[in-house]
């Protein structure tokens, strides 16, 4: 089931076009990263869905009812981080929280999976740059909804932040949540989304898979060896590709061709003394694919 659908979006700032019909669909359940060069209109995206800006053609439904600058009300089970939490600095967190939760049960679960217990009846102007972003991504969370769409949501996060974020999208998702999330921590996306949406200039050049995405990139075999020289002639003449001999750089196309390697190399007495799998990353196949197209 499609939980959120843009079609034929088209925004301009002046005379500077920045949305070029935009469209793409999400389905329930996933975990979306939108990616892209600075400026090239993921903010606008984001704010456009949410009602937040007004385009100047276009449709966006979330859960098959239509919404817009003018009509926020499908927007009710929809929960959003754009750029900086909005606090209120003289409230606590936790009043922060319940003035947009419909219960006191919602809050306190947003605030143990988050793990805010111990600063979240402090006031919220006294909070640290991290702290804020959690209390943000709680207001976000905090009403279950079931499309969530984060813009940068790992700002500030100390590294177990990051992780205990991670670990709740995921359970989320797995529940039925769904998410747009955009983030240039790369890495982190990586680890989360099933798919992407890659946008250069206002235009979607690339709506696919992570797996997808993460196999344009090659993967190497990287050995160090008793007998690099003869290491070198032997899985050449097997066909492989070497793209460097000092130390022997060997692209992988085939799962099972780490095997074939260690095995060839075993047969003639030559020993593997340090071996490396480098596998394809998000970074890589991202700014692959960004040069590649021309918008």
């Amino acid at each position: 089931m499609k939980i959120l659908s843009v079609s034929n979006l088209n925004q301009s700032f002046g005379s500077r076009h920045v949305l070029n019909d935009i469209s793409f669909d999400i389905k329930s359940g996933t975990i979306v990263g939108l990616v892209g060069p600075n400026g090239a209109g993921k903010s606008t995206i984001m704010k456009d869905i949410l009602g937040l800006s007004d385009y100047q053609s276009g449709t966006i439904t979330v859960a098959g009812t239509n919404t817009s600058f003018q009509d926020h009300r499908p927007l009710k089970q929809v929960g959003a981080l754009i750029e900086y939490p909005g606090l209120y600095p003289f409230l606590t967190g936790w009043d922060n929280l319940k003035l947009f939760a419909t219960s006191t049960a919602n809050v306190e679960k947003v605030v143990s999976e988050l793990h805010m217990n111990s600063y979240i009846k402090k006031r919220a102007g006294h909070y640290s740059l991290g702290m804020k972003q959690k209390l943000g991504i709680a207001l976000a969370l905090v009403n279950e909804p079931d499309l969530v769409i984060l813009d940068e949501p790992m700002n500030g996060l100390d590294p177990q932040s990051v992780k205990d974020l991670r670990d709740l999208i995921k359970q989320m998702a797995g529940n039925g949540t769904t998410f747009l999330i955009s983030s240039h921590i790369l890495s982190e996306l990586e680890k989360l989304a099933d798919d992407l949406i890659v946008i250069k200039q206002g235009r979607i050049i690339q709506h696919t898979s992570m797996k997808e995405m993460l196999n344009r990139d090659s993967h190497f075999i990287i050995l160090k060896t008793s007998d690099d020289r003869a290491a070198n002639s032997l899985v050449v003449n097997a066909g492989y590709q070497v793209t460097a001999s000092q130390p022997l750089t060997i692209i992988e196309s085939e799962s099972d061709e780490v095997a074939k390697i260690l095995s060839l190399l075993s047969e003639n007495n030559i020993e593997v003394i340090d071996f490396q799998h480098n596998e394809g990353n998000l970074e890589h196949s991202l700014l692959t694919v960004l040069a590649e197209e021309k918008v």
